[in-house]
């Protein structure tokens, strides 16, 4: 075994290089996390340490992530943790990679006043509505997921952040248990809004994910076409249902919603300007249909 030793900042230079040949995106900032993250340090320590030499034993478990990142496995699973809302939640092949946008739809339900009861419908890795459950610590939250992976997922965040009141079902949208009464304020959902056809065009790294998280059906909408019923019998009047949805999705939704009589629908943008939520209110004269 080579006893060759290396400044950090030329294995740096190394991994990325390697990164941007094999068509990563931000192949230097991959390089830095993976890197950071094979020293047990954090990422910005890494300034500090340019001139560190690193020995073969050092450099070994860096090479194994980078071959690994290189395939097309996300960053976020290699490294097993991703950030949301400033909170660093386990991370892994059994649910979906929480996106940025989601953080937004986090930030709106937030801004709502009133929030006593929460649901949160194909919750994936829980980020959701244990992020509203440490937010809002005198609310009731309940989530959901079809997944039984996904929600042994949730539940370990739970326990990991503290946020152990959240209470989890397994069940295709809304289980009937929870649709006997209306008794939330508020219903959050991100659920699988990709066009079946368009799966296979889908980046490698996006396809690590579980196809369940992204498979929309036919037009991509057939879960959010299903839930907006659903919805009405387990929001109280005035209650507010908050969706994620996806590019060019934003009239769709907002028609479905309307059919059903719900009020005050909005589209709102995410930081790109794309209609990327819709929200809706049940009104206060409406009984559950």
């Amino acid at each position: 075994m080579s006893t060759t030793s290396m400044s950090l900042v030329d294995v740096l230079k190394g991994a990325t290089e390697f990164l941007s040949k094999q068509g990563v995106e931000q192949p230097r900032l991959n390089a830095e996390h993976l890197l950071a993250h094979s020293l047990g340090i954090k990422r910005l320590e890494l300034y500090l340490q340019f001139d560190r030499q690193l020995g073969e034993q050092e450099r070994e478990p860096l090479r194994h992530l980078v071959r690994r990142r290189g395939t097309g496995v996300p960053l976020q699973h290699l490294l097993g943790t991703v950030e949301f809302c400033g909170r660093q939640f386990t991370c892994d092949p059994r649910a979906l990679i929480p996106r940025p946008e989601t953080e937004q739809l986090v930030e709106r339900a937030l801004t709502y006043e009133g929030l006593n009861r929460i649901l949160d419908v194909a919750t994936g890795s829980g980020v959701i509505p244990l992020t509203l459950a440490l937010e809002r610590p005198i609310a009731s939250l309940c989530a959901t997921d079809i997944s039984p992976d996904a929600l042994s997922l949730a539940r370990e965040n739970a326990s990991l952040l503290g946020a152990d009141r959240v209470v989890f079902f397994e069940a295709d949208l809304i289980p009937n248990d929870l649709r006997k009464e209306a008794t939330f304020d508020l219903i959050t959902a991100n659920l699988p809004y990709i066009p079946s056809s368009e799966i296979p065009t889908l980046s490698r790294e996006v396809l690590q994910d579980p196809i369940l998280a992204l498979d929309g059906g036919v037009n991509g909408l057939d879960l959010v076409f299903r839930l907006a019923p659903l919805a009405l019998e387990c929001l109280k009047p005035g209650g507010r249902l908050l969706l994620e949805i996806g590019i060019n999705q934003d009239k769709d939704v907002m028609n479905c919603l309307s059919g059903y009589n719900y009020r005050d629908i909005n589209a709102l943008p995410d930081y790109q300007g794309i209609p990327r939520f819709v929200e809706a209110v049940k009104d206060t004269r409406q009984e559950s249909r």
